[in-house]
């Protein structure tokens, strides 16, 4: 079976005990998050997430390495998000259309008013034995589950 795929990225750019963030202003997910987008046809992944925080925030970043994804089927479209985390960046911080961006200390992150369950995807980012943020659906509801590298399915889970 054939399946469509969308890929997009998110990139938690640290400095110290900061980050940098995004006050989205898209209706699809508002909120404050880290910036990223859309991947571009024929474009790498590493070159999208640089070109996405330049667009989004005016800083170049280096190095940045994948540090898990998030991801869901919706409408017969698999939605892939590459989660990215780099320390390393210059430049000038430059708001965009895409919303305000400034330095957050990263543990006032949950008192903000943070994207769509951006709270829990910040353990994906955190946390080293963490992988994926997979979106189910469970009848007519959504459902998430952080998986561990070595996590069963969310789908062995409700057959048990």
């Amino acid at each position: 079976m054939n399946e469509t795929v969308e890929f997009t990225n998110l990139c938690m750019v640290r400095d110290g005990d900061r980050v940098l963030v995004i006050d989205r202003k898209k209706k699809d997910w508002p909120g404050i998050t880290f910036p990223g987008g859309h991947v571009e046809a024929g474009e790498s992944f590493t070159e999208a997430v640089i070109r996405e925080v330049k667009e989004e925030t005016g800083l170049r970043i280096a190095s940045p390495r994948i540090c898990g994804m998030k991801d869901w089927v919706e409408d017969g479209i698999r939605y892939v998000v590459l989660f990215y985390k780099t320390e390393k960046f210059d430049g000038e911080l430059i708001s965009s259309e895409e919303g305000e961006v400034w330095w957050e200390d990263l543990k006032e992150l949950p008192n903000l008013d943070l994207s769509l369950d951006m709270e829990d995807m910040l353990r994906i980012f955190l946390e080293e034995d963490l992988s994926e943020f997979f979106y189910y659906q469970d009848g007519e509801d959504w459902k998430y589950d952080c998986l561990l590298y070595t996590s069963p399915s969310p789908r062995d889970k409700r057959q048990s």
